[in-house]
């Protein structure tokens, strides 16, 4: 049996036939190993220098906020421009940024302000990269195989950002130091680059004229008033928005306090908990590949999402580093869930032509309270108590999740089928 043989007998893996998503993929994975090895290097290394969570949590907003500021620009263009070149300008930018943050800790001169400045550039690349690399997808692949695409990345990320990236790099922060990991995070970056480069696929139309002021505010209200319109779309990006406000700062900043401070554990248990995440999504994501999704698709993904929110309160309750394991299992296997469905109705159901401003839309309204989360993490531990703050957040999240789901015209799209819609990819 050869190669395509292989794939054309896995629905999961049928959309590697195709180059330039093999290409994609092979980017991501290279990327997302790095990014793993970046997260626990950062947490282990801002613990480092100021061992209170408020440190973190300022990384955590410097980090966001020009995410947040520059995603409107960022899914214009990419509806305007070539994505591939915006997603390969965002590569060199983080991996300069990341690059010298790995000299600097290794030199051993490594400061908070450095770290807080440096990851602003980081969260600028993301503003372009995120909205560029949800919308090139539907560019490679034709529709049908779009959920396939989606539950493959279920099964890659995970695989390598949350198990292979944070187990191996649990060990080599533990034994050589964040720099290293550092270094490593911003040589991936150059290798997602090359793979991006080596993509054929262009895109059949885009608009005419070059990107200005006033296009760019017309563009923008063009998918302001798509989003407007379709109360699947905005009601789950309030609901997003909402739900991490509450949970995302406590459990990025908490959970490696707790993990250090109150189970006196080191970096490479820190890596075992993400890396058990990473267990879940893959086992979901095998199982949305084996038996597709399911067809009450907002009401599953709303509920997979609050639940996975609401397990997070574990992290405040554990005693043990296996208490921390399993919930984090549960977590992202119900988060992978709820993010193959979003993501493949995104797809299928958003004109081709507006699906890099509403991705933008969905990264900025989702996470645009995100830097205050951050910032208001470390006061916030500080009155109520470390536990206390993780438990609430996760709890309060979970409703913040959910409620949305009743709003009225949210579940009419269960029962709409999307039109096909063409694609330029290439075998």
């Amino acid at each position: 049996m050869n190669l395509t043989q292989r794939l054309r007998s896995a629905p999961i893996l049928s959309p590697l036939e195709v180059r330039d998503f093999r290409l994609l993929v092979a980017g991501a994975v290279v990327s997302l190993i790095g990014d793993g090895f970046f997260y626990v290097a950062l947490a282990w290394q801002v613990y480092e220098i100021s061992n209170v969570p408020t440190a973190l949590s300022l990384v955590g907003v410097a980090w966001t906020l020009p995410m947040v500021l520059l995603l409107l620009i960022g899914g214009a263009m990419s509806d305007r421009y070539d994505r591939r070149r915006l997603m390969i300008g965002a590569d060199f930018i983080r991996a300069a940024a990341i690059g010298l943050m790995a000299v600097l800790s290794i030199a051993g001169v490594l400061e908070l302000w450095h770290v807080a400045a440096l990851i602003a550039f980081v969260g600028a690349g993301d503003a372009f990269f995120n909205p560029a690399s949800t919308a090139i997808i539907p560019d490679l692949l034709p529709a049908d195989r779009l959920p396939a695409a989606n539950a493959l990345a279920g099964m890659y990320r995970p695989l390598t950002f949350r198990l292979i990236g944070p187990a191996l790099a649990g060990v080599a922060v533990a034994a050589f130091g964040p720099g290293l990991a550092f270094g490593l995070d911003a040589v991936t970056f150059l290798g997602s680059a090359v793979a991006v480069a080596a993509i054929r696929t262009r895109p059949t139309s885009r608009p005419k004229g070059r990107l200005n002021p006033r296009t760019t505010i017309d563009e923008i209200s063009d998918g302001l008033r798509f989003v407007r319109g379709q109360p699947w779309i905005w009601a789950t990006l309030v609901s997003a928005m909402l739900s991490l406000l509450v949970f995302l700062g406590p459990v990025e900043v908490l959970v490696p306090f707790l993990v250090k401070n109150r189970l006196g554990l080191g970096a490479e248990s820190l890596g075992a908990i993400f890396a058990a995440g990473g267990v879940g999504s893959i086992a979901m994501a095998i199982v949305i590949g084996q038996f597709g999704l399911p067809r009450r698709r907002m009401t599953v993904m709303f509920a997979a999402w609050s639940s996975g929110v609401a397990v997070m309160a574990a992290y405040g309750l554990m005693t043990n580093l296996w208490h921390a394991v399993v919930a984090s299992v549960i977590t992202h296997a119900m988060f992978e869930l709820g993010q193959v469905i979003w993501t493949t109705m995104l797809q299928q159901r958003v004109p081709r032509q507006l699906l890099g401003r509403v991705s933008s839309l969905d990264w900025l309204v989702s996470t645009g309270l995100v830097p205050i989360s951050y910032a208001l993490t470390g006061p916030a531990a500080g009155v109520f108590g470390p536990e206390a703050t993780m438990v609430g957040a996760a709890l309060i999240g979970a409703v913040f999740m959910f409620m949305l789901l009743f709003v009225p015209g949210v579940r009419d799209a269960e029962r709409e089928v999307p039109a096909p819609q063409a694609t330029t990819g290439s075998t």
